[in-house]
């Protein structure tokens, strides 16, 4: 992973063979073939069975091989990745040593204790269970328990858009009724009605993965064949089933999405700038001197790619909220591209110097990171942010400040500067 971005910042096409290689790799990993080889040589260590169709790795010594510090990294993480699969190294290696389960533990808890998101799904998921207990108890409800249980689906803890769950419940609700009414009124109860729920049984993982509303429309009628094999009620069963996956839709939308202010504004804004302070944090920490340990670097980097996948994921969540939420979150994705090639070029700079070559100075990553953080700082606030370091094209910081220059375009384009 590391050495993609370096290998991507160096330009020109990679060597064939180690294309070839990533390959082979990603087929041995994925193949049946590799079955438990591929397992054991990752946990069990040294003297594993080495996977089949896995070809000894080629030697650093030979005539081919690279002489450019990137190409030179993306050598060296194929034979460490090829070594393991193989059972010449040590397998998992961790970043640090497991603690006691006691403090691991009260680690978790803390996490979870400390989670804003998950303090802010608690209260909204009690809050809409509470007033759906409270209708089906004080209002006759036909098959009350629909009401809670559509909560319960439409309030999923991924941190998702609720208004778009809550509206393609709705909708793929009323599209299951269609198909249950038509079974339930032609297919005879019994036998008959296996073919049925054999097809929508088949095609539900592959709607699942396409659409939350596709996927309940094929979840309702199985739901309905089911229920009607022991209640005998039929057709009947369709308006309750409508009424009550309303009730729980309008539940949710007006007391788990449109109470809450979170609902109306971004947190991509944030997350953005919580990126780039951890690129500063990275950059100080690649540079240091002396060297860090390891360990160090690598959960700086992880740490880097958890924010990337954050970002993206508060970005697709946003663009399903309604306007103009939707509208305000779009306008921030020719901020987030700069800000992910930041990401990029300050770990290929790391690893480029990792591979030998020149290092920045101290003045140099000082400047690098000052300017990352004023940049995380224009992202969070209002203020305009400082005009771009200065810096020779040649210096192996360099590529940071162009992108972090492009990372300003990009936020005063974003209001309208």
């Amino acid at each position: 992973m590391e050495a993609a971005p370096a290998v991507h910042a160096e330009g020109g096409p990679l060597r064939a063979e180690l294309a070839a290689q990533v390959r082979q790799i990603a087929d041995t990993v994925a193949g049946g073939g590799a079955g438990d080889g591929v397992a054991g040589g990752v946990a069990g260590g040294a003297g594993t069975p080495r996977p089949a169709g896995l070809v000894e790795p080629a030697t650093p010594a030979t005539p081919a091989t690279p002489a450019t510090p990137a190409a030179r990294a993306a050598v060296a993480a194929l034979l460490h990745v090829r070594e393991v699969l193989a059972g010449k190294r040590e397998g998992i290696q961790y970043v640090t040593a497991p603690g006691a389960l006691r403090v691991r533990f009260m680690a978790s808890a803390r996490e979870v204790l400390a989670s804003g998101d998950s303090w802010r799904y608690g209260l909204r998921l009690a809050l809409c269970m509470g007033l759906a207990q409270a209708l089906v108890s004080t209002v006759a409800v036909p098959r009350s328990y629909w009401v809670p249980l559509t909560v319960t689906f439409v309030l999923k803890p991924d941190f998702g858009s609720v208004f778009s769950r809550a509206v393609l419940r709705a909708v793929g609700t009323a599209a299951g009724l269609v198909v249950a009414a038509a079974i339930l009124e032609v297919v005879p109860r019994g036998w008959w009605e296996v073919p049925a729920v054999a097809a929508l049984a088949a095609s539900l993982p592959i709607v699942s993965r396409s659409s939350f509303g596709l996927q309940t429309a094929v979840i309702t009628p199985l739901i309905l064949i089911f229920s009607d094999l022991l209640s005998h009620q039929g057709v009947g069963l369709l308006v309750p089933r409508l009424v009550d996956s309303l009730i729980g839709c309008a539940i949710v939308l007006v007391a788990g999405y449109a109470l809450w202010p979170e609902s109306w504004h971004s947190r991509v804004g944030a997350q953005l700038a919580d990126a780039v302070d951890d690129t500063a944090r990275y950059i100080d920490c690649a540079f240091a001197t002396p060297s860090p340990v390891p360990a160090t670097r690598t959960r700086l980097r992880r740490r880097l790619y958890r924010d990337l996948a954050g970002m993206r994921t508060e970005f697709q969540r946003a663009l399903g909220e309604p306007p103009p939420m939707g509208a305000h979150a779009a306008a921030w994705w020719p901020l987030l591209v700069a800000v992910e090639r930041v990401i990029d070029a300050a770990t290929a700079a790391a690893v480029r110097a990792a591979q030998g070559a020149a290092r920045p100075t101290a003045a140099e990553v000082t400047a690098a990171s000052t300017e990352l953080r004023a940049l995380a700082t224009a992202i969070r606030t209002s203020a305009p942010p400082p005009p771009p370091t200065p810096t020779a094209p040649t210096a192996p910081l360099a590529p940071v400040h162009r992108e972090a220059a492009a990372a300003h375009d990009a936020l005063a384009g974003r209001r309208g500067e």
